[in-house]
């Protein structure tokens, strides 16, 4: 049940665009097209439900403070939680760096589609955001950091697809032309965000 929770928190009551406004710029970017949004939704998923597990795995037996105790009781007072930021963002570019190699190799046209935004995928905040609140929740067992990981993954992924396709259909619509392109795009993010927030009275 644990899990659930943590699973369903973090798509919709912890969701990394609407209730923190992370990743934003490749939220506004590439959520022009269904199709492209997906991909990048997907490899956004991918990065976070790996990194995350590795960055805890970090973070538990080798950062924080008494980590290495299982090295040797020396060392139970040694702390390198200095060294977090750093080894976050190495270990989300290596993933990153091979998730950019798979999608060139395997589909060339989402590569393509996707642009320079697939390797900023490194400096996306939300995945950096990922670690950083798995640190701060201080998660009891890799299990539910996993569980964490892949739901805000997908909650980030929901939230892309949602506004790409609300903006295919506003291609159809009468919008004052002050408004179309990002303007439409910030006012419906903020209505989505709002939206959103009502699930943060659900008690599961």
């Amino acid at each position: 049940m644990e899990l659930v929770n943590i699973f369903v928190r973090s798509i919709f009551i912890e969701n990394m665009i609407f209730a923190y406004f992370l990743g934003m710029c490749s939220y506004l970017a590439v959520s022009k097209k269904v199709n492209t949004a997906v991909g990048l939704g997907i490899a956004v998923i991918f990065v976070l439900a790996v990194t995350i597990p590795i960055n805890y795995l970090l973070e538990n037996y080798l950062l924080k403070s008494g980590a290495l105790a299982w090295m040797s009781p020396k060392l139970a007072k040694v702390d390198l939680g200095f060294l977090s930021f750093i080894m976050f963002i190495a270990v989300i570019a290596a993933v990153v760096q091979l998730v950019e190699m798979a999608v060139e190799k395997f589909s060339p046209a989402l590569y393509s589609s996707l642009g320079i935004f697939l390797p900023l995928i490194a400096v996306n905040c939300s995945i950096l955001g990922g670690a950083l609140f798995m640190q701060e929740k201080d998660f009891p067992s890799l299990g539910q950091a996993t569980v964490y990981a892949v739901g805000s993954g997908v909650g980030w992924a929901l939230a892309i697809v949602a506004i790409a396709a609300i903006r295919e259909k506003l291609r159809y619509s009468n919008i004052p032309a002050p408004l179309r392109g990002l303007g439409i795009a910030f006012i419906l993010t903020g209505l989505m965000g709002i939206a959103f927030l009502s699930f943060s009275g659900i008690k599961i």
